[in-house]
Formats: structure tokens, C-alpha cells, sequence
């Protein structure tokens, strides 16, 4: 029996769900894991700095029926999203995406739990691998988790040395220390989105920047500094104040809304 309600899905998910015997299997369970670890290039590299990422992946924008990407519609970035890069576009990555997302919104105190179990294994793991800790909350999402977990997060930080950080496209969100949590702004050139990314460079945040081809990254953008974001995605490594390069992936190559810097 499923568990969930999927009735704010459109037709289509619904459908998809209801007469696939592995997905109403799938979905008439809670999610035996929701952090990913080496699961992706970019969190790979970072091993090679000596830091072991777990990163959790939710079905982005208002896929799921509520909207966990609030700025998505304003800069013009939920298309283009990363959510299709790699293996995201796979149809089961979706769908496991999804139901972790529907498990966050309708059983949150059991995702809660199972996230801070995961959170604190993958930090006594990486440790004993003699790895420094990293835990990215908002691989495909854009959730205020500093409002959910932020005692925890103080006390995993003092315990292991784990780095909590993401990247967000809201400039006002209110983080207590950014050395527990680190921040670093999502760019869209989109014109109704500027007077966020104003606001941002106003707070000295470090700007992610999507450029369309990887061989045309200028040395400075918007009056900073550019620095390779592609070598790993450890940003809580990096100065504020200055733009990550990121070259587009998955369906930002085809971007032309602005999100995506020619």
C-alpha cells in the first residue's frame, strides 16, 4: 500500500507510480538512505583534498506539489537545473528523488531522525578513513535547513569538524555561523533576479557562476575575482567574495534564459 500522498503530483507521476509494481513497492516504504556519498564526479574530486561529501538530493522546484526551490520560477533556473545532469536524468534517480522529497514533507519528524542517524555515521566514517567530514543538504533543492537543524549542526560541527554547505539563491538567509554553515550565493543573469544578486555581492557572499563554455571563463565577473569551481565542490574551502566558475552541464547547455552566462 502506498504511504504517501502523491495526489498533488501531476497525472502523468501519478500514473507512473500507480502501475509500476517497483514504485508502488518503492513507495510504500520509507527510504532505506538519503545521503549520497561518491555518487557524483565533482564530491569524488573532493577526495582528493582529503574531504568526503554526503549529499542529499530531492526532486527539485514544484515537481513533488510544493515548491522547495522558492527563488526557481524567479531566476529562471528550474529548467536548466542540475537535477537532469549526469546521472539525475536517469527516470529511477527521479523517482527515488521524488519520494525522499514527498518523505521530508509528510513524515518529517521520522526524516528528520533518519537524516541526523545518516549525517552522524557518514562523519565517524569519514574520520575513520581519515577524511575530513562534509554534508551537503541542498544538492537539488533550495531548503532553509538552518531552520530545521541547526542545533544538531553546532554540535556535529564541534564533534567531528564536519562543513555543512550549500548553495542557495535566497541573499537573506540568516546563518549564526558560517563556519558551522557555509553559503555560497547561486548567480542568474535574469533580469528580475538582480536585485538579489545585488544584495548578495552587497554581503560580500561567494557567487556560483554557470558560463556556457568552460574555455571563455573570464579572469574577473561583476567586479570580482573568477576562481575554478569545477576542480571539486568544496566552497567552504574558498574565499567570500569572489565568483565560482562552473561551465553549464546536463540541460543548462541549452539554456537561454539568462541563468547560464554566455
Amino acid at each position: 500500500m502506498i504511504i504517501y500522498d502523491i495526489s498533488k503530483l501531476n497525472v502523468e507521476l501519478q500514473n507512473q507510480i500507480n502501475t509500476n509494481p517497483k514504485y508502488i513497492k518503492w513507495f510504500s516504504k520509507f527510504p532505506d538512505k538519503l545521503l549520497g556519498v561518491n555518487n557524483d564526479t565533482k564530491t569524488i574530486r573532493g577526495l582528493e583534498y582529503g574531504v568526503k561529501t554526503g549529499i542529499l538530493y530531492l526532486i527539485p522546484h514544484k515537481i513533488s506539489g510544493v515548491n522547495i526551490c522558492p527563488m526557481a520560477d524567479i531566476a529562471q533556473c528550474h529548467k536548466p537545473c542540475l537535477n537532469t545532469a549526469g546521472r539525475g536524468a536517469m527516470k529511477g534517480v527521479q523517482i527515488s528523488r521524488l519520494r525522499k522529497t514527498l518523505y521530508f514533507q509528510q513524515y518529517q519528524k521520522q526524516f528528520l531522525a533518519q537524516l541526523k542517524n545518516e549525517i552522524e555515521k557518514h562523519c565517524i566514517k569519514s574520520i575513520k578513513e581519515k577524511y575530513l567530514p562534509a554534508i551537503r543538504l541542498n544538492g537539488t533543492s533550495d531548503i532553509r535547513w538552518e531552520l530545521y537543524l541547526w542545533e544538531f549542526m553546532e554540535d556535529m560541527h564541534h564533534k567531528y569538524n564536519v562543513n555543512f554547505y550549500d548553495y542557495t539563491k535566497l541573499p537573506n538567509r540568516i546563518i549564526p555561523n558560517n563556519k558551522v554553515y557555509d553559503l555560497t550565493f547561486s548567480y542568474s543573469g535574469v533580469k528580475n533576479f538582480q536585485p538579489y544578486v545585488q544584495k548578495a555581492i552587497a554581503l560580500n557572499m561567494r557567487l556560483a557562476v554557470v558560463f556556457r563554455n568552460k574555455d571563455k571563463i573570464p579572469p574577473r565577473f561583476l567586479n570580482m575575482d573568477c576562481i575554478n569551481g569545477d576542480n571539486s565542490d568544496i566552497r567552504f574551502t574558498e574565499p567570500q567574495g569572489v565568483v565560482v566558475a562552473l561551465y553549464a552541464k546536463g540541460k543548462a547547455r541549452q539554456d537561454k534564459t539568462g541563468f547560464v552566462v554566455e
